[in-house]
């Protein structure tokens, strides 16, 4: 293992600011909302901003400021941030990202997770943290071949957890990160002690009674699934068939790179407007930025290929998830299009021992609500410790 630390040449920031400046701008859209895409009056504003206004360098040390390692696991070199508590008896914690995020998405919910004692909690739920990178994305190695599906990139976190020592450790995740955690919980049985995910999307199985007795509520998560599938799952289909393609555009265009991005951002976050409702801008841009320098918009594209028969695009729907041999939390955030039935979710899952429904909030919790994530998560210790 090697310690890690970003530092990317003024070479490469200046070509950002060049390509920013030259960039060849599609006609207006008919309207201006956006039901077509993002709208050409937003993203002219914000590029502007990330050319003349965003501060790579204070983001850079911001990053810098947490403990990174790389170290090879499962045959390619993989980034990840260990920060372990000061308190001796945390519990040690993996937590993984998605698409389209990263490791940066965690930043604010760190040191309230590894320090409680000095965030206003309770040290006994400190946490040793390891956040890692899903290998193609960051600064995690592009895989060299196919075959980088999630249960693979769970063997690798489960042996990553073992490089590191950690014999009993929390599981959590969101978009991606949910599965891989919840594979991971099965994998590694004899050492995960507990899973938590904010995203658990429970579509009815096709039996008309599913649909019989559903809450206004619950009607309404079912109806943000479908909008999901029906009008905002289109960059799956074209990520999950035709991955290199898109690259080619991805990785010469940083205007195509943010635009591919940020409508994910406004879709599935808490924010009727614009994403800076619900995520700080600089957030968004930093956030963006490591798929821009890494070119890792291109191979994150690709691990969509390589999952393609566990996506909701696939032909024959996935078999159903072995039963968790692990106690399970789920947290519900209102605006996610992948918010759990529960009823729906205990048929798969039975051992839900935590269940906790916030009123604010959508896909990216840890950007959006770190208050009410931490907050559920620090229960959720104190519940496995008890």
């Amino acid at each position: 293992m090697k310690p890690f630390r970003i530092d990317i040449p003024q070479a490469d920031v200046d070509d950002l600011r060049r390509r920013l400046a030259d960039t060849r701008w599609p006609a207006d859209s008919p309207t201006e909302d956006w039901s077509r895409g993002v709208p050409a009056s937003y993203l002219r504003e914000l590029v502007e901003y990330w050319r003349t206004g965003y501060d790579w360098r204070a983001a850079e040390t911001r990053l810098n400021s947490f403990p990174q390692f790389t170290t090879e696991v499962g045959g390619t070199n993989v980034h990840f941030l260990h920060v372990r508590s000061p308190e001796p008896d945390a519990t040690p914690m993996i937590i993984t990202h998605g698409w389209p995020g990263s490791f940066a998405e965690f930043t604010d919910i760190i040191g309230p997770l590894t320090d409680p004692r000095a965030h206003g909690g309770d040290p006994a739920t400190a946490c040793h943290l390891v956040i890692p990178t899903i290998p193609g994305f960051g600064f995690s190695g592009a895989p060299s071949g196919p075959g980088w599906t999630m249960p693979r990139v769970a063997a690798a976190w489960a042996e990553l957890m073992a490089a590191l020592g950690y014999e009993r450790y929390v599981v959590q995740g969101g978009d991606f990160g949910a599965w891989i955690s919840l594979v991971l919980a099965g994998l590694d049985h004899e050492h995960v002690i507990g899973a938590h995910v904010n995203f658990l999307p429970t579509p009815p199985s096709g039996d008309p009674a599913d649909l019989a007795g559903l809450t206004e509520v619950e009607g309404g998560r079912l109806g943000l699934l479908m909008n999901y599938v029906d009008d905002q799952s289109g960059y799956m289909k074209i990520q999950a068939t035709r991955p290199q393609t898109l690259a080619y555009a991805l990785n010469d265009s940083p205007v195509g790179q943010l635009a591919w991005i940020v409508e994910k951002l406004h879709e599935w976050s808490d924010s009727t407007k614009v994403p800076e409702e619900a995520i700080d801008r600089d957030r968004i841009l930093t956030n963006v930025m490591l798929y821009w320098l890494t070119g890792a918009g291109a191979s994150s594209a690709h691990f969509y290929y390589d999952n393609a028969e566990l996506l909701p695009i696939a032909k024959t729907p996935p078999p159903p998830p072995p039963p968790l041999p692990v106690p399970l939390g789920v947290a519900i955030f209102p605006r996610d299009p992948g918010q759990p039935v529960r009823r729906f979710a205990e048929r798969g899952f039975p051992n839900i021992v935590q269940w906790t429904e916030f009123e604010r909030g959508g896909h990216f919790a840890a950007m959006e609500q770190p208050d009410l994530l931490v907050g559920d998560l620090r229960s959720f210790v104190a519940t496995l410790r008890s």
